[in-house]
């Protein structure tokens, strides 16, 4: 089957968002929450309902926002950019990932990362066991399946490069669709970026394709790491407004720690809200992300200053970020709850 929900890489490079008109007819609806008491928070998702958003589906669902004062609005994929909208005040939280906060902050957008969804990237390049393709140098003579962006260049030709490979005999493909599936099988590339948490669980778990991955995240002497997805807002909610994102963060961790360990819970609550999805991928994805959303299971959402000096390090040396950009002030871990 054909998931309808993706989490491939146009999901970082064009940021999801929500529609102003939504945001609109949400405001006025919040409007009676807020003479009851609890505060209304829009939050922007960055793709369709899946389980990196877990948390935040397990905290509304046994109210914990509700505890903390506030009435969350979830809005899924619209047309605008979420940390747009959060920049320009229309929205409060939005899902986005760091290859995105770093050029909104470049032209203006005033928005600040507060939270990693998960500490480590789960991309891997993906390919049919039968191409051969085991590590990155194995990619010269092969096509990759492209959304057209210069990191995902920059990415590919460092990691063949970097383990000896020619990253020039690497074809770059166009994508026609997300559908991986079809892209592997019907020979249209030979490799794609998927999030193993997700894609590679429906490629080889449901679709039962023989398929073997790159991780990203066991090449990071070649390439970052980095976040992805994480949670934003804006620096005038932290300026003017720090108890509502204390709150906030405080409810979403508690969400993500229940997500870590009760999987089946965050099955449930993300089933509830998006019945489409496939069971049996939400649940293998539920369960392979349980460890993965910290390293420390009582400290969901700590960042680390190595990996964003790191990652904007590559972006300035590759010329995808301005050699002057303030790394410090893109993220903050400081509204996020302690022991």
């Amino acid at each position: 089957m054909t998931t309808p929900v993706s989490r491939a890489p146009r999901a970082r490079i064009l940021l999801a968002a929500a529609s102003l008109a939504l945001l609109a007819a949400c405001s006025t609806a919040g409007a009676s929450d807020h003479a009851s008491g609890r505060r209304p928070v829009t939050v922007v998702l960055d793709w369709s309902p899946n389980t990196n958003h877990s948390g935040l589906y397990l905290a509304q669902d046994r109210g914990y926002f509700a505890d903390a004062g506030i009435d969350v609005t979830i809005l899924e994929p619209g047309d605008t950019s979420g940390l747009q909208l959060v920049a320009a005040g229309k929205a409060d939280f939005a899902y986005s990932v760091a290859e995105g906060l770093v050029p909104a902050r470049q032209q203006g957008a005033d928005v600040v990362s507060v939270a990693t969804v998960m500490p480590h990237n789960t991309s891997s390049l993906i390919s049919l066991a039968s191409s051969g393709i085991t590590r990155p140098r194995d990619l010269a003579g092969h096509s990759y399946g492209s959304y057209g962006s210069e990191l995902e260049e920059a990415l590919l030709r460092t990691l063949v490069e970097c383990d000896g490979g020619d990253p020039d005999a690497v074809t770059f493909t166009p994508l026609a669709s997300d559908d991986f599936r079809i892209g592997l099988t019907e020979h249209q590339f030979d490799t794609a970026w998927v999030f193993d948490g997700w894609e590679t669980i429906q490629l080889r778990d449901v679709d039962g394709l023989d398929v073997s991955t790159i991780p990203f995240v066991d090449h990071t002497d070649c390439i970052p790491d980095w976040y992805t997805p994480l949670v934003a807002t804006s620096q005038q909610h932290l300026d003017d407004d720090p108890d509502l994102v204390r709150g906030f963060l405080g409810a979403l961790a508690h969400g993500y720690e229940d997500a870590i360990a009760d999987p089946a819970a965050a099955v449930d609550a993300l089933h509830a809200a998006a019945p489409e999805i496939d069971e049996q991928l939400l649940t293998a994805s539920a369960q392979w992300l349980a460890p993965r959303y910290a390293d420390d299971p009582t400290r969901w959402g700590v960042q680390q200053a190595k990996v964003w000096d790191d990652f904007v390090a590559f972006l300035q040396d590759h010329d995808l970020a301005d050699a002057d950009f303030d790394t410090d002030a893109a993220w903050t871990d400081d509204y996020l709850p302690v022991d």
